[in-house]
């Protein structure tokens, strides 16, 4: 049998037999029917992605991890949506950006967000203190009450990290 009917085949079984399961379990989580059908669509298409079928001893806990993973990104995803609308209340309206200049806006917040994962919460202020706020060396070393000899390595650091996330 082809190796594409066989994760056809797995793929059907699993959305079948968990589906319902998986919605409810997102539902819990959310308290929104609508949240939860897209984050259980896209736990699917997650394992569609990886275009193997697996030997699962547990499924649910499978797709569970998938959909946990999801869901700390819509929850992050609609902080940074909050706290971007909130900055953008404040200015005047003439500033107001476009709704299509403030989408392009939040998807670069959460590929940037994105970028970041995994840096420790220092080196990742220092960075954003560096590059957003275009403090100096000197001036993060005194706001975060470190030396700029510290600064200097979370910035290595950081740049290292996003070198990685962007090229390999």
């Amino acid at each position: 049998m082809p190796a594409h009917s066989t994760f056809s085949s797995f793929l059907a079984t699993l959305y079948h037999d968990h589906h319902r399961w998986l919605n409810g379990w997102l539902r819990q989580r959310t308290d929104c029917p609508h949240n939860a059908a897209d984050l259980a669509q896209d736990t699917f298409v997650r394992v569609l992605l990886q275009r193997e079928s697996k030997e699962l001893r547990e499924p649910r806990a499978f797709l569970a991890t998938i959909a946990r993973g999801l869901l700390v990104d819509h929850y992050r995803r609609a902080s940074l949506e909050r706290a971007y609308l909130d900055a953008l209340a404040n200015l005047p309206e003439p500033e107001v950006p476009s709704p299509e200049a403030r989408a392009l806006v939040l998807e670069t917040l959460v590929e940037i967000d994105r970028l970041l994962d995994g840096l420790k919460p220092r080196v990742r202020e220092a960075f954003l203190l560096s590059q957003l706020d275009g403090l100096t060396y000197p001036q993060i070393a005194e706001r975060m009450g470190l030396s700029i000899s510290s600064i200097q390595q979370y910035m290595t650091l950081a740049f290292s990290h996003c070198y990685k996330a962007l090229y390999l």
